[in-house]
């Protein structure tokens, strides 16, 4: 299993066992009203010969005593950068922005979103392939965004315009290239699979799709800085250590991005808590959903990240009111899913 496998599967792991439980966001005090900072439990105050996962003294990639010292070098490189703003965020791609902006306002019609997006003659052309794909199955042939609205619908094609976008504007790492496709075809796994599970639970499909899709906005950040901070030190990292730095961090990062960006709430409180929902303050049904979400793609992705009765025993599907038959009928999705996947990861 590679790297970003690896880093998916422990992604999905339940509460106690996986990243999530890895760091601390900034969370308001439902007592007291204060705000009160929760360093990540893996930050250099706290870092010993291991990490330490919440207090549990758990054993993570770091196996070698020699190696420890280098590794807390790049991490406290890490914090630094984190704390003081010096670490480099994505720009939201202006296409995408104006989308979800269009996608959110009542007044939006469908030729708006045909004018906006017809301004990019590449996203246009990639927009108008999509459509017409087979994990759309167009009843006739789309010749037009006009038409292309009319058969799919606004909210629809808004969704494959932000997705389009966002590709366009990833995050570049030479030589960790395989890595970043395989977090992107998560990212995309993981935004079909919260449209699915806001069907059953009669919320918003739209929004669960855009808080599936970027969850894990913050990894190719991390791995970009860290193996930055690593080359530069001249510090060598396993795998293994750079899976433990991407999963203990990137939902902070994410909430940086968050912000940077000014996502719409809900998505900034699943990027941040879909690892600890139960934690969410305002949106936990989002968390949640993208909670699942996430463990489901990985389950379709890495198929030997964890096997059936694992992936029914997550405490999640109780949590969303979730009944087997509807496990069933999520899994019966795979290879929709994957055919959706492929698409839009071309």
């Amino acid at each position: 299993m590679n790297q970003i496998n690896q880093m998916n599967q422990r992604d999905a792991s339940p509460p106690g066992k996986g990243s999530e439980t890895f760091y601390r966001q900034e969370i308001r005090s439902q007592a007291s009203g204060k705000r009160r900072e929760e360093r990540p439990s893996c930050y250099p105050s706290l870092l010993g010969s291991r990490f330490t996962v919440l207090g549990s003294n758990v054993d993570t990639a770091i196996r070698h005593p020699h190696d420890v010292g280098m590794t807390t070098q790049v991490e406290q490189a890490l914090v630094e950068r984190i704390e003081k703003d010096r670490i480099e965020l994505p720009v939201l791609p202006q296409v995408a922005g104006r989308v979800m902006a269009l996608a959110n306002d009542p007044s939006a019609d469908a030729a708006r979103l045909s004018t906006l997006i017809h301004q990019d003659q590449a996203l246009a052309a990639h927009v108008l392939r999509i459509a017409n794909s087979p994990a759309y199955m167009p009843r006739t042939p789309i010749a037009s965004l006009q038409h292309a609205v009319a058969m799919l619908g606004v909210n629809q094609l808004s969704e494959i315009a932000v997705t389009i976008s966002l590709k366009s504007g990833a995050v570049k790492i030479p030589g960790h290239e395989e890595n970043i496709r395989q977090l992107w075809r998560h990212a995309l796994a993981s935004g079909a699979y919260a449209k699915e599970i806001a069907r059953m639970r009669r919320y918003n499909v739209e929004s669960a799709y855009l808080c599936g899709l970027l969850h894990g906005v913050g990894k190719p950040v991390v791995l970009k800085t860290v193996t930055a901070i690593a080359a530069e030190m001249r510090i060598p990292l396993a795998p293994d250590t750079i899976t433990a730095f991407l999963d203990g961090y990137h939902p902070r990062v994410g909430s940086l991005i968050a912000t940077e960006w000014a996502l719409p709430p809900q998505v900034a409180e699943a990027i941040a808590y879909y690892g600890i929902h139960e934690q969410a303050p305002t949106h936990r049904q989002e968390a949640m959903m993208t909670c699942l979400a996430d463990r489901l793609a990985t389950h379709i992705l890495v198929p030997d990240s964890f096997d059936d009765s694992a992936l029914r025993d997550h405490s999640v599907f109780a949590d969303l009111n979730l009944y087997p038959n509807d496990i069933d009928s999520l899994l019966s999705l795979k290879e929709k899913i994957l055919n959706l996947v492929d698409t839009l990861a071309q």
